[in-house]
């Protein structure tokens, strides 16, 4: 194996070909607007030239795995949401799923269809986020100034939903809380209709921009043959040739009703992490199209009553609904000893849940795995060898989210 320790980067570097005779040390991070989060890269450089890397993360460590051990499985919700915030309903949904695994629920078809609708919106969210800052990072930012306002306008729907818009707390265990209202019919209706012609002139701005091309084509690139080791997934795989699709190799929440394609590049450079992203986009709008055309009728939530709070006008008057209502709230319900692990496809590759219960009425343990904090490991190695401005497009497209990093 490759010594790419900085020792012995040092003792092969010869001084009389450094650009003044001595090598700098950079922080890039923790508090950088570069860095996009609060996360620290230890840069040897000899001018503008990265000889050595070195990552480190932690800086928001919240302890949410330990933490779970402490909380109903109602209340995790909260804390999965605040990883990857750009696309949050896909973290509460695949947790969600994990309980629902673990207690052999099944959900309704019409509760898979809006959870595919929600979720394919956030990764709409969460690509428009990405690829518009790494237009901005390459000096373009005209394009994520517009993309901000179609994001405000899933936002707007979020809201609808469950009243939040970033940390949305989404759904419950088994389905909603309650059916989409007459606005969000309104509202997705008006973006299905419109958002196709404003993300085409966002692709119009960069994606034949011989400015941006020339400054991403060749940055950062990684082979199929690394991101593997490394146990990349999401857009940061599929951009080496790799079609690896937890949508598609495990279908979840009735995805495999539906038609798409996985787009795939070739290189793994910035460029091609950009343009895959650029056409998930337009599946995810297939997606949604197929599912709301679709969208069965039937209840919004399966039958368990051990975990759907109950109308609180019975509250008032049902003693059966007041003892529900009260065992939920404060986590009275036990669920069966098991070990489940669930992945859904997340804004930045695959989002598992690892959860073990004993019996409890909190788990035992439960893991999360953060595709963030498995990709970013690769980091120094894919910038080692390229100048400061390389490294941080590079790291935009990558889509490294600080929430995520840290659990």
């Amino acid at each position: 194996m490759k010594d790419n320790s900085l020792s012995n980067i040092l003792n092969q570097h010869n001084s009389n070909e450094q650009i003044d005779g001595q090598l700098y040390t950079l922080n890039l991070g923790p508090t950088h607007p570069a860095t996009h989060g609060i996360f620290q890269n230890v840069l040897t450089m000899d001018g503008e030239r990265i000889l050595h890397a070195e990552q480190t993360v932690g800086y928001i460590h919240r302890a949410f795995e330990k933490i779970s051990e402490r909380r109903n499985y109602a209340q995790i919700t909260t804390l999965t949401d605040r990883m990857n915030y750009c696309s949050a309903p896909i973290n509460n949904f695949g947790w969600h799923m994990t309980v629902e695994k673990l207690i052999g629920v099944t959900v309704p078809k019409r509760v898979d269809y809006m959870r595919v609708i929600l979720m394919e919106l956030a990764r709409i969210g969460d690509h428009l986020i990405c690829n518009g800052v790494t237009g901005m990072d390459a000096g373009a930012i005209t394009g994520l100034t517009y993309m901000f306002i179609e994001r405000e306008r899933i936002y707007d729907m979020y809201e609808q939903i469950c009243g939040a818009r970033m940390t949305t707390n989404m759904g419950r265990i088994g389905g909603f809380e309650r059916d989409f209202t007459p606005k969000f019919h309104e509202l997705l209706k008006d973006f299905l209709k419109t958002f196709p012609a404003r993300f085409a002139e966002f692709g119009q701005l960069l994606e034949r921009n011989r400015i941006f091309m020339d400054r991403t084509i060749g940055a950062g690139s990684i082979s199929a043959e690394r991101a593997l080791s490394y146990g990349f997934t999401g857009p940061n795989l599929r951009a080496t040739g790799v079609d690896y699709d937890v949508r598609v190799a495990q279908p979840y929440s009735s995805y495999e009703d539906f038609d798409f394609i996985i787009p795939v590049g070739t290189s793994g450079d910035t460029y091609d992490r950009f343009m895959v992203r650029q056409q998930e986009v337009w599946e995810s709008l297939k997606i949604i199209n197929q599912a709301y055309d679709n969208l069965p009728e039937g209840p919004f939530h399966a039958d368990v009553p051990e975990f759907y709070l109950p109308e609180k006008a019975d509250v008032y008057k049902k003693m059966e609904a007041l003892i529900y209502h009260f065992k939920i709230v404060m986590g009275e319900t036990d669920v069966p000893k098991g070990e489940v692990y669930h992945p859904v496809e997340g804004g930045n590759g695959e989002l598992g849940f690892y959860l073990v219960s004993d019996g409890g009425r909190s788990p035992y343990r439960l893991h999360f795995r953060r595709p963030c904090f498995i990709y970013y490991q690769a980091y120094p190695e894919m910038i080692t060898g390229s100048v400061i401005s390389d490294a941080i497009v590079t790291m935009c497209s990558m889509n490294v989210i600080a929430g995520e990093l840290d659990a």
